[in-house]
């Protein structure tokens, strides 16, 4: 069997890298922002601390992506129905919040099938809660929830689905008695 030859890629001259024109991908310096002084990216030591300075002294740069970020929030009220996915106020990009459904300090993913929109008060009731402790105690919101959510993961749903019933079963138990 014969050797294929190797693929050369070409990146492109000098000018078409450093152009900066519409429709072009950003460079990431462009893509992301970091929180604090705007400083030059200093290369990191073998130690891991910057040249100049004592280890541990300066602060890590948050690197935030931008453009992801917007486009998650675009996705995610897309999915919502650009409503709170809690109390189903209607929302647009300035007023809509992203929520983690299982938060992050509780091991939640910053992925689609775990974001959802919500409106700033809903966003702060439901605070670090786990979803179905949130629906436990808020069952409206949990009914809400399985009606407007629709990107988030299928156990999510079904875990929802249940609490709230469970909820409903619980309240309708105290009205009997």
């Amino acid at each position: 069997m014969a050797k294929r030859p190797a693929l050369k890629l070409s990146r492109g001259s000098a000018r078409d890298r450093n152009s900066n024109a519409r429709g072009t991908r950003p460079s990431r310096s462009e893509a992301v922002r970091t929180r604090g002084s705007r400083r030059t990216q200093e290369p990191v030591r073998a130690g891991g601390s910057r040249p100049g300075s004592r280890r541990g002294n300066t602060p890590r740069p948050v690197i935030v992506h931008v453009a992801m970020k917007r486009a998650l929030r675009r996705g995610a009220l897309r999915d919502c129905s650009q409503k709170c996915v809690y109390c189903a106020t209607s929302l647009d990009q300035r007023t809509a919040t992203l929520d983690h459904v299982v938060p992050l300090a509780h091991g939640g993913a910053h992925d689609p099938g775990n974001l959802v929109t919500a409106c700033g008060p809903c966003n702060r009731l439901k605070g670090d809660r786990l979803p179905f402790e949130f629906f436990a105690r808020h069952p409206w919101a949990g009914a809400n929830f399985v009606r407007y959510a629709r990107n988030v993961t299928r156990a999510l749903k079904r875990g929802a689905r249940r609490a709230v019933s469970l909820a409903f079963a619980r309240l309708d138990e105290e009205l009997a008695a």
